[in-house]
């Protein structure tokens, strides 16, 4: 990955983590706001607004895990067991994700939320959740490819004994 990737990412990751404080200082408190003034009920209210700001702290630890590990391809050392905590926890922050969307939707069902809107939050959980999946996946060619440099690093010594 050239320097000019690694840059770019971590300017998007800036922007990202910016963002997100930002709808956490300021947006949650208006959403609060706006569905006071609604007149949604006190529970549906605070429920939405736990899962609005454990979302936005799943997008941060993932963020902050991306940077980490681009941290490590910089280093040259993302093909080691140390990538694989950063790749457990964003499984994790995403898996959690996909399960806070998808209560977004319970909360949607019964009430005056039509049926279409409900069934797109659910699709979006899917969807996170297929993304979850595609993190294991990837962490099983990490696995892969960890091991491949370990036997590479073995034959390299085993050469350099016979040289």
């Amino acid at each position: 990955m050239g320097r000019f990737a690694i840059l770019a990412l971590r300017l998007v990751i800036a922007m990202v983590l910016a963002g997100s404080l930002f709808v956490q200082v300021w947006m949650v408190p208006l959403i609060s706001a706006d569905l006071s003034n609604a007149g949604a009920p006190d529970g549906l209210r605070i429920a939405f607004l736990v899962i609005v700001v454990l979302g936005i702290a799943c997008v941060q630890v993932v963020a902050f895990c991306v940077w980490r590990l681009l941290t490590m391809v910089r280093r040259g050392t993302v093909f080691s067991h140390g990538a694989f905590r950063f790749v457990d926890v964003i499984f994790w922050a995403v898996a959690i994700a996909a399960v806070l969307v998808f209560s977004i939707a319970v909360l949607l069902a019964p009430g005056d939320v039509a049926p279409g809107i409900v069934m797109l939050i659910c699709g979006a959980a899917l969807m996170t959740g297929g993304v979850a999946l595609l993190v294991l996946v990837l962490r099983t060619l990490l696995a892969q490819a960890v091991a491949r440099d370990v036997e590479a690093a073995g034959l390299r010594a085993e050469l350099d004994e016979v040289i």
